[in-house]
């Protein structure tokens, strides 16, 4: 699951986007009001993380711009601002939750949690081909039933060529699917993430397939 953080300071923007990639979610940074919402514009996220006092343009303009944008994206408000006033402005105006500063991290999660399950389809929080099972409520993969050990930008990999499986996605997809903001990522990274992911999953029988000048594809069984 691909997530937007966005969070003017640095100290714990660092420090949650460390726990949360453990947790096996990508993380895109943006500390900039501005440039989230532009970034709300032209990728697509699993949701959205949102301090409400932030540089150039406020918390509370992003989540007014991505709902009339029409963007369902479940938004989670992480913010000083504690008033029931606050609070009851920020879920009126479109947030799906609303969490204070300070918290813990645990709950912070759950809460993420549980969000992302109320925003996927029923009979989607699971995909599976062949072996290939992939719990995307849990962020775990298991192959044949044992359980896989996969880096985020894997896990996040493995996400799309199973939702496409039997479809060939391009290079180019690829590379823009798993960048985040500051760091994007080369067709050269894609290929080792590419050539890692198959030998973790080759020895249960399921395929990527690389098609010379066209990109990848999940062979179905």
């Amino acid at each position: 699951m691909h997530l937007l953080l966005v969070e003017d300071d640095p100290v714990l923007a660092n420090g949650l986007m460390h726990s949360l990639q453990l947790a096996n979610f990508t993380v895109t940074h943006e500390a900039n009001g501005q440039r989230a919402d532009h970034w709300l514009t032209v990728k697509c996220f699993d949701l959205l993380i949102l301090d409400l006092g932030l540089p150039d343009m406020d918390g509370t303009e992003i989540l007014s711009r991505l709902r009339q944008r029409g963007n369902l994206i479940p938004v989670l408000l992480l913010t000083a601002r504690n008033s029931l006033t606050d609070r009851v402005h920020g879920l009126d105006g479109g947030a799906d939750d609303y969490l204070a500063k300070p918290f813990e991290l645990q709950e912070l999660e759950a809460r993420i949690r549980a969000l992302l399950r109320r925003s996927q389809p029923i009979g989607h929080a699971r995909l599976e081909v062949g072996g290939l099972c992939l719990d995307m409520e849990g962020q775990c993969a298991t192959l044949n039933q044992v359980p896989l050990d996969l880096l985020a930008r894997e896990l996040n990999l493995l996400k799309i060529l199973m939702q496409q499986a039997g479809r060939v996605i391009s290079k180019d997809v690829l590379c823009e699917q798993l960048s985040s903001a500051g760091e994007e990522i080369s067709s050269n990274a894609v290929e080792v993430y590419v050539h890692r992911l198959r030998k973790k999953i080759e020895s249960g029988g399921v395929s990527i397939l690389t098609l010379r000048g066209l990109g990848y594809m999940l062979a179905l069984p």
